[in-house]
């Protein structure tokens, strides 16, 4: 009895907090501004190659994932993510090594292929 008591008690002062807490703030219904597009644009500092993983490879391209297309020495391209790849096959040896790829249209580059351009 005290315990049915107790609970009934609890959830009208919970009921009541609810009902004043939405009675005082009306919801907002502001617009949520866009995310900006992306706009970071690279040069290539060298011809490199465009690799898209494969469907064993895992999110992060590696120097053995099939190759898509190339860049040539000053294409610019847009790019907004890296994706980094720890395991030993995602290291390349382009351009000065590393393992971070950056993701680009197409597939993904060696991020030390690229400057900002």
């Amino acid at each position: 009895m005290r315990l049915t008591r107790r609970l009934l008690t609890t959830a009208a002062a919970v009921a009541a907090v609810l009902a004043v807490a939405w009675s005082a703030a009306p919801p907002t219904t502001a617009a949520v501004p866009a995310a900006a597009p992306c706009t970071s644009t690279w040069k290539a500092v060298r011809k490199v190659a465009v690799h898209r993983p494969a469907w064993n490879d895992g999110p992060v391209a590696t120097p053995r994932s099939p190759v898509v297309r190339y860049l040539r020495k000053g294409d610019r391209v847009t790019s907004c993510v890296v994706a980094v790849g720890r395991g030993g096959w995602s290291r390349y040896r382009e351009c000065g090594g590393g393992s971070l790829w950056r993701v680009v249209p197409g597939g993904q580059v060696p991020a030390r292929c690229l400057e900002r351009a």
